[in-house]
């Protein structure tokens, strides 16, 4: 067995990060900056010309700490954090322990005026993956109106209303939403890059797996940058293709490779958005869109590319504590193991449903147990909470000969989240806010290329 690797913990400004993370965000941020990619010339940032950042959807704060570690000109103004269906706001409670409550909005962010939002330079948020589709077009206001409740609309609301719109715009989404719904493949995403651009945007994206890129952790998740069509950077998207491979802000931040043969798909986004919504790739199988890709006045260019990176890597082994660390609740007691054995392992029954009584066969894989030390780990769920048995937690076997489960640090480890971030809630909480968290080395490598870019 993998043992523990040395996770002790060094300063980072505020924020305390283990040893490990703490070196490879060393290390990925210098290579980036090493690569001379940046032929673009921009301005020196002085105090004066701090990037204001607005965070919707803030969480417990992901894309502040990526941003402000990717440079200390990021500058938080205004976040907003809701969670409806707890009465109990503990993102918010974790945000406003880290950050302070000045500049933050524990309310429905339906109910917040746009005028009470500031002014920024970027507004960022990673918003839930809902259904996106157009009910009617508002014909005498030439408005749209989304289905209530879709938090994307509230962007949308935001970013209309807004006297002076960002330059930028930086959103994380589940990699699914390219392909969304089921019965009309791509048209959430067409109808959320439809909207960019009438608004004014230029809009690239990648799907990108944490851990292809060195972190511990695999996450895939859809991240969207929008860039301002007066813009001097957006005006010299003449190639898109080109942008895209190399010298986009994503190429930067994550190089990439083309899969062999692959070829770019380049079509045009057509109508209103009621149009899109009822008419987008309809009655086709698959959606157009691919893991990478841009859309400049509607015109799309997009293709399958793969992960190119031979920089350092952490493994779910490298942010484990040693074991004289953990709390005992976290290991599992021996008479428990034959049941996570037997959730964790394959199996073919007959299940019963309970509404209609209809027989049917049920099916699954065996999944790791324990989980592999020497490579990145799973993807946190907002279930990873808890001493019951589950077929998703994630259990390791310790140095000891003991099985555990991980603790609320670890996740936050796992996220590359600073140490005791999310401390002061329920461990139960604790694993619910990771779950649903980013990979903030995610945001640190597109914060750092973005401002390099910015003149």
């Amino acid at each position: 067995m993998s043992t523990q690797n040395n996770t002790d913990s060094i300063n980072q400004g505020d924020w305390v990060l283990c040893e490990p993370i703490a070196e490879y965000c060393k290390k990925t941020v210098q290579s980036i900056r090493e690569l001379s990619l940046f032929s673009v010339e921009s301005n020196v940032v002085t105090k004066q010309d701090d990037i204001r950042v607005v965070e919707l959807f803030a969480g417990v704060g992901g894309f502040r700490i990526g941003l402000e570690r990717a440079s200390e000109h990021y500058k938080t103004i205004w976040s907003n954090q809701w969670e409806p269906s707890t009465k109990r706001q503990d993102a918010s409670i974790v945000y406003c322990h880290r950050f302070g409550e000045q500049g933050h909005s524990n309310e429905d962010i339906a109910t917040v005026p746009t005028s009470d939002i500031p002014q920024c330079d970027l507004l960022v948020g990673g918003f839930p993956c809902q259904d996106y589709s157009v009910a009617t077009t508002l014909k005498r206001s030439g408005g749209i109106e989304g289905k209530k409740g879709v938090l994307w609309w509230q962007i949308y609301r935001i970013l209309d209303e807004m006297k002076e719109k960002p330059n930028y715009l930086l959103f994380e989404n589940v990699d699914r939403l390219l392909k969304s719904p089921a019965s009309q493949r791509g048209r959430d995403f067409a109808i959320i890059l439809a909207s960019l651009n009438d608004l004014g945007y230029t809009v690239e994206w990648r799907i990108i797996n944490a851990a292809d890129y060195g972190m511990p952790q695999r996450r895939k998740r859809t991240y969207i940058i929008g860039y301002k069509n007066d813009l001097a950077m957006t005006q010299q998207i003449d190639n898109p293709l080109e942008w895209i491979l190399s010298k986009g802000v994503m190429a930067q931040a994550f190089p990439l490779s083309i899969v062999y043969k692959n070829q770019p798909t380049s079509f045009h986004i057509e109508g209103d958005l009621s149009t899109v919504s009822s008419s987008f790739n309809k009655g086709k199988k698959d959606s157009p869109f691919e893991n990478v890709g841009i859309m400049k006045n509607r015109e799309v260019t997009t293709l399958e590319a793969k992960a190119k990176y031979d920089g350092p890597i952490l493994t779910l082994g490298d942010i484990l504590l040693d074991d004289k660390e953990v709390p005992a609740e976290f290991f599992i007691p021996e008479e428990e193991l034959p049941r996570w054995e037997y959730l964790k392992g394959s199996k073919t029954e007959k299940r019963i449903n309970k509404t209609t009584g209809y027989e049917y066969n049920y099916s699954e894989g065996s999944m790791a147990f324990p989980d592999f030390l020497d490579r990145p780990s799973r993807t946190i769920i907002t279930g990873e909470g808890g001493k019951g048995p589950s077929r998703f937690k994630h259990v390791v076997y310790t140095s000891n000969g003991r099985y555990r489960r991980l603790t609320p640090l670890e996740l936050e480890r796992l996220n590359m989240f600073p140490d005791y971030h999310t401390e002061g809630v329920s461990d139960m909480r604790r694993a619910f806010l990771m779950g649903n968290a980013l990979v903030t080395g995610i945001v640190e490598r597109i914060g750092t290329v973005l401002i390099e870019r910015m003149g």
